[in-house]
């Protein structure tokens, strides 16, 4: 019996590496892999030849401090079982169902104390989303939502989703949400929004002053969200906000570049441009947030919407190529793919 991990070789290259089950150390725990979520955002970059190769993947987690240049193994969404713990472990841990933020591989070792048990009252699938659920939070966090507000959503992919659904709690008065695939706008329907525009449509411009207009104004939106990993989303982002509005960016762009109009209604309409990533928590939350407050949310959150129906595809590690490759071309047929390992 062999470990397997899956490596981005190269632009549209993966392949799985056979090596050695790992033991485990004095102060470390064996994990057995069951199921992992794949990122269509950053997985993507990486599988495109997009993300920049210099800068670690996240320095913030020590499975992930790694660079992004190729031969890499990369994924941040795994759940497993702890199968093997270390001497100087409780053997507590053994048979726990966890969360790690760890690469695609069967079998890996951990720190207990980068471990998350996952809450018995979810299941697996519903646990593959609680990174992407934490990321939909924190973008909550740094928007502020008010009563009333108009809300747009670039993006629907799994994040844009998660975030639609958290937004359709609040009592915003209108929530809009942008993508350019059918499928994803109507789902987006399901998760909350309340209109779901096409943003290459020939009539986008008149579908948005339609819908501004049935709130006595075409002012523009409050608050803005651009999570499609588009550039030009985000030139539309700033001529949809209106003045005094915010536009969150939680894209990760990689090696794109955007290319704005901030000549006209930008200059006067004093917008602020956020940027948000789950690494970090807005500065003036720290004194009463933390990490392990936000990832209860996030667990709260997945209880409320129970998102494992946005899961469409499942794949065999051996068949990760496929996943990726149908990711890259089809990705208007995908929207929550996983990798499942037994």
């Amino acid at each position: 019996m062999y470990n397997k991990t899956l490596y981005f070789t190269g632009p549209g290259q993966v392949e799985i590496r056979e090596s050695a089950i790992p033991e485990s150390g004095a102060g470390t725990v064996l994990v057995k892999a069951l199921v992992s979520g794949i990122s269509s955002g950053t997985e993507l970059l990486i599988y495109r030849g997009l993300a920049p190769q210099h800068m670690p993947a996240d320095s913030t987690i020590s499975s992930l401090s790694h660079s992004l240049a190729y031969p890499l193994p990369y994924g941040y969404c795994m759940i497993g079982r702890v199968v093997e713990v270390g001497r100087d472990v409780d053997p507590d841990w053994i048979e726990k169902k966890v969360f790690a933020f760890h690469h695609h591989s069967s079998y890996f070792l951990a720190a207990p104390d980068s471990l998350i048990c996952i809450p018995e009252d979810l299941s697996l699938d519903e646990a593959i989303f609680m990174p992407n659920m934490e990321t939909a939070v924190n973008l909550l966090l740094d928007g502020r939502p008010l009563i009333g507000e108009r809300v747009a959503v670039f993006g629907q992919g799994i994040v844009g989703l998660l975030t639609v659904s958290l937004l359709a709690l609040q009592p915003v008065s209108q929530l809009l949400s942008f993508d350019l695939h059918p499928a994803r706008r109507n789902v987006s329907l399901t998760a909350g929004a309340h209109y779901s525009v096409n943003p290459l449509a020939p009539d986008y411009q008149e579908q948005i002053e339609s819908l501004l207009s049935k709130y006595g104004n075409q002012a523009g939106v409050d608050l803005t969200y651009e999570l499609s990993g588009s550039p030009s989303a985000l030139d539309q982002a700033v001529a949809l906000t209106g003045y005094d509005g915010r536009i969150i960016v939680g894209s990760w762009y990689g090696l794109k570049r955007a290319s704005l109009d901030l000549g006209s209604h930008f200059h006067r309409s004093r917008i602020r441009l956020i940027s948000s990533q789950v690494s970090t928590i807005a500065p003036d939350l720290l004194g009463r947030w933390n990490n392990a407050r936000r990832i209860d949310v996030a667990w709260q959150m997945i209880r409320r919407i129970r998102p494992d129906s946005f899961i469409t595809h499942r794949f065999p590690l051996d068949k990760a190529a496929e996943a990726y490759e149908m990711l890259d071309k089809q990705s208007d047929q995908i929207i929550q793919a996983v990798i499942i390992y037994e």
